[in-house]
């Protein structure tokens, strides 16, 4: 009867000794990975700081590389912000203006990835406005993808008949939920879920880029979150606020329910 408990006390030593180990190795490899990641971030700053210091010295093609090292990522916020490609070139072109004449006296006191971005925002901000006081927001195209980088329009889901499929398609199906609540949000608050959510900036890089203080930030997302989360609920009231992610597409749904939702 004696050899039980001691066999029983072994054998959970060493499980514990096995989630130990797998634990340790776990933080370990997030350790290597965020120094990667610094690693990386380092390298590129230094590359960023010799491209103004070539610059500022008069070589033109550092420009040129600087263009085509950030004219992608620009684009994507532009776009983001302003649901529009044809705006988003235009603030991209206008960033890259503003840029070329003002690089001459930037001093390093961000990142220039930061520096292009905070210009990026500030006209795709000002371009929001400038047309949201022209009501131009209340119009939308039918031809106007869903999101960026979907092929999928508005006109498909006003019209669409059958239901959408519930395996594959629950993913999909959920993000056309996102975008259509992003869509709603306040201007604020879908600018700070855009830089947090989807360019993945950092809290003290987003207090930097709108120039608020990082407990703003944090506030202001966690009310943006929310917005969003209140927005889900009002396009799909039948669900209740705990369901799943699969409880809210399983066939149960109206057909059309999602395209007289977004109409």
């Amino acid at each position: 009867m004696s050899t039980v408990p001691f066999i029983s006390s072994t054998r959970s030593s060493a499980g514990a000794k096995t989630i130990s180990f797998q634990a340790f190795q776990a933080k370990s490899n997030a350790t290597s990975d965020l120094a990667a990641r610094r690693a990386a971030s380092a390298a590129e700053a230094a590359h960023d700081a010799e491209l103004v210091q070539r610059f500022q010295e008069g070589d033109e093609s550092a420009f040129v590389e600087i263009v085509h090292r950030y004219r992608g990522k620009i684009l994507g916020i532009c776009q983001t912000m302003l649901r529009n490609h044809a705006d988003a070139e235009d603030i991209v072109q206008d960033t890259f203006i503003r840029a070329h004449r003002g690089l001459s006296r930037f001093r390093g006191d961000s990142s220039l990835a930061t520096w292009l971005k905070a210009i990026s925002i500030n006209l795709a901000r000002n371009r929001y406005w400038f047309y949201f006081r022209r009501r131009r927001h209340t119009t939308l195209s039918l031809d106007c993808a869903l999101e960026e980088g979907s092929t999928a329009t508005i006109a498909e889901l006003v019209g669409a008949p059958d239901p959408e499929p519930c395996g594959a398609a629950v993913s999909a199906e959920f993000d056309e939920l996102v975008s259509v609540c992003m869509e709603r949000l306040p201007a604020p608050h879908r600018e700070i879920l855009t830089l947090r959510n989807t360019q993945h900036r950092s809290y003290e890089e987003i207090a930097t880029t709108l120039g608020i203080t990082v407990g703003t930030v944090k506030s202001r997302i966690a009310r943006a979150r929310e917005n969003v989360r209140a927005q889900l609920a009002e396009l799909c009231p039948e669900f209740a606020p705990d369901a799943g992610l699969r409880e809210w597409f399983e066939p149960v749904r109206h057909a059309g329910r999602l395209a007289l939702a977004v109409a």
